[in-house]
């Protein structure tokens, strides 16, 4: 960068004098940055003619780049203003899958509308695919499950999640003790975007040597909890971002008794994005709203719902390992 600085400054002014009294330093000193720049570059940049040095060809070439790059760096490294949210206008691009959005677009919306009036929001299904959306500008910010991993994506993790049973408040494995036994006998309902009937659930009950029987499919959690709402059916759901809709349905939680793995929420944008005021103080205000929903696990709060326990019916053949908890 010093060298870049330097060159910029000697192209600019074509004197060696006046390029160091722009810099603060010496003329010697800045005569050696010359003779260093010209073994770097293998030009003589300024030649002498008369009482004046003029540029060569390539220090002609040279000069319109260097200066941009400059400023460039310049800006790049220059502190920016807190951003004032009440001057911007702007749109943004979030995509989102059901179970995220239910915590957060309706404390988002309020939160953008008294803040910054200027800014619109564009909640997108989680049916696009992330990197390229997000490389391509179609996406401004994606939330939930980032299951992809890309270099030219950042992925922020923002809490994490555990999976629990959900299913109508007069549901034996509500109202009853759960165990593993009861549990892979129930009608479940599976959520799966491509139609996957088996997941880690069908990992950790071939443990205990059971299986379940998945009776249907479906793409969102909202499809799932509508299903389960007036059925014998039970389907998984994320305990934290599941908290607030729970009881609008008449549904209830319940603990799976198996070590399942965590569910990690995160937010995923392009780095383009990174340093950009705006997309920087949405991000931390959908971080917020998050981890401020996520404070209730309505699993853990839910004082009717029976603890669960283990399946004592029958011995195992292949116990759980202590590593498969986190796996």
């Amino acid at each position: 960068m010093n060298l870049l600085v330097a060159l910029d400054a000697l192209l600019e002014t074509n004197s060696v004098t006046q390029a160091a009294e722009r810099l603060h330093t010496s003329a010697p000193a800045m005569s050696r940055t010359l003779a260093r720049l010209r073994r770097v570059l293998g030009d003589p940049l300024l030649v002498r003619a008369g009482r004046h040095l003029v540029p060569t060809p390539r220090a002609l070439e040279l000069r319109y780049e260097v200066g941009t790059l400059v400023e460039q760096a310049r800006a790049v490294l220059t502190p920016r203003g807190a951003i004032d949210p009440a001057a911007l206008k702007r749109s943004f691009a979030v995509q989102a899958g059901d179970a995220v959005l239910t915590e957060l677009a309706a404390p988002l919306l309020a939160t953008v509308r008294a803040q910054a009036p200027g800014v619109t929001l564009r909640f997108l299904p989680d049916t696009l695919e992330g990197t390229a959306a997000l490389r391509d500008g179609r996406v401004d910010i994606e939330v939930g499950v980032i299951d992809h991993a890309d270099p030219e994506t950042t992925v922020r993790r923002v809490l994490g999640d555990r999976m629990i049973g959900i299913a109508a408040a007069d549901h034996p494995l509500v109202t009853k003790r759960v165990t593993v036994a009861r549990f892979a006998a129930a009608a479940h309902l599976s959520i799966s975007r491509n139609g996957l009937a088996r997941g880690p659930i069908d990992d950790r009950l071939a443990l205990h040597g059971r299986t379940r029987r998945v009776v249907a499919t479906v793409a969102n959690l909202s499809t799932a909890l509508f299903a389960v709402k007036d059925s014998d059916l039970v389907c998984p759901g994320p305990a934290r971002l599941s908290r607030s809709v729970l009881p609008a349905l008449g549904l209830r939680a319940f603990e799976i008794p198996l070590p399942l793995p965590e569910l990690p929420i995160g937010m995923a944008w392009h780095p383009r994005n990174t340093a950009d005021n705006g997309h920087r103080w949405l991000r931390e205000l959908i971080a917020t709203i998050l981890t401020r929903s996520a404070e209730t696990d309505p699993a853990q709060t839910d004082s009717d719902t029976p603890q669960p326990q283990l399946d004592s019916t029958r011995s195992r053949p292949n116990p759980v390992q202590p590593g498969l908890a986190s796996a």
